[in-house]
């Protein structure tokens, strides 16, 4: 009976973890292709299960559009030595991004690099 239950849990971990990483594949996001914007940094989200930023765009001479973009976990920041504080000394100030955005069309994206106004650049993949 033991050897039962502890096989249910083993397989239910593997195929549940599935799930989990799918939302960072192919399946939200368009990872053929990635894209450069240069906007203010807005925002801040330092939380599990990840850091989300948010920055304001010119859409065109008319309009600002507010883009999300998420990125890692708090703890795989904090194993590069990089911190909420280094983020938002950040905020208000121009920053470039490289991502891939996601599928639906929407101003959300997946963070693969940010370099701020001062020079600073992180390769966040």
């Amino acid at each position: 009976m033991n050897f039962r239950i502890g096989t249910a849990i083993v397989l239910g971990g593997l195929f549940g973890a599935g799930p989990l990483w799918s939302h960072h594949s192919s399946v939200l996001f368009d990872l053929s292709k990635t894209f450069m914007l240069t906007g203010t940094l807005t925002k801040v989200d330092w939380r599990n299960p990840h850091v989300v930023i948010s920055m304001a765009t010119m859409a065109d001479r008319h309009k600002t559009e507010v883009w999300e973009l998420e990125s890692g976990a708090p703890s795989w920041f904090k194993g590069r030595n990089l911190g909420r504080n280094d983020f938002e000394q950040a905020v208000g100030q121009i920053v470039t991004i490289e991502g891939v955005r996601a599928k639906d069309g929407s101003p959300y994206g997946y963070l693969f690099e940010i370099k701020f106004a001062d020079g600073r650049r992180w390769e966040l993949r």
